[in-house]
């Protein structure tokens, strides 16, 4: 009897277990669990977040009747004083808010180097082939000028060493984001969205390297970038695109 009973009992937990691993799925799979893991480690990284808009259908879910950027900016004004690496902040974020998309303010921790996307593929294999230290790097979908290949960078100063900071012909604000087709700076006062991102017309923003990877400094990718956009631009070294190095103070 206490052998049938023993025999019983294991085929019970054999049964019960193949149930859990059907049940019990990796959190990956989870597109809700994927999305804060992704934004926990972004947080995490020290890069500051802020909610920001989602579509909605083809449009934006902001209020703004024909938003030009639409999906693709913070929800709040007070986005650079709302921004925060704070885990329980980013938390309860992600869960009340389950469609938002998430930016990351620039120029505290990190800038971010903006490229054509076919620029900036070109340009990571080229850096890769070579063995240079890239960091974390995100694909934004979208046509034309609107496809973008986002490399992110430690910062290049913050106004705790405000002496350390210079200007670059470069920087990119949120305003000019269509003066600059080419090669885009984010640093002080500009943002950019971090990936899991949805954009209108089932576009994404999405990882191609995570934030496992340290940020390197931007100077060390810039050449082969601005070189990447003007072959993708088709000019020479004499153009604006093309004209990439910082100028000094």
């Amino acid at each position: 009897m206490g052998s049938e009973s023993g025999r019983v009992t294991r085929g019970e937990q054999s049964r019960m277990s193949q149930w859990l691993r059907r049940r019990q799925k990796p959190a990956a799979e989870d597109p809700a669990r994927e999305r804060e893991a992704l934004l926990l480690a972004v947080a995490a990284a020290g890069l500051p977040l802020a909610p920001a808009a989602h579509p909605a259908g083809y449009r934006c879910s902001c209020d703004r009747i024909g938003c030009p950027t639409p999906a693709r900016h913070p929800v709040s004004f007070a986005w650079q004083t709302q921004s925060t690496t704070d885990r329980a902040q980013v938390e309860r974020w992600a869960r009340n808010q389950p469609q938002a998309n998430f930016v990351t303010a620039t120029g505290m921790v990190h800038d971010v180097l903006d490229v054509p996307l076919e620029a900036g593929a070109s340009a990571l294999a080229r850096l890769l082939e070579a063995g240079i230290e890239v960091g974390p790097v995100a694909e934004s979908g979208g046509t034309g000028d609107q496809a973008r290949m986002l490399f992110f960078t430690a910062t290049r100063g913050t106004p705790e060493d405000e002496d350390e900071w210079w200007p670059c012909e470069l920087d990119c604000h949120p305003e000019t984001m269509d003066e600059h087709p080419g090669l885009r700076w984010h640093c002080r006062g500009s943002y950019v969205l971090v990936p899991p991102a949805a954009l209108p017309g089932d576009q994404a923003v999405t990882w191609v390297r995570g934030m496992e990877h340290p940020l390197p400094d931007p100077l060390t990718l810039l050449e082969t970038l601005t070189d990447a956009c003007a072959r993708y631009a088709g000019s020479s070294a004499q153009t604006p695109a093309a004209v990439a190095w910082p100028l000094g103070r």
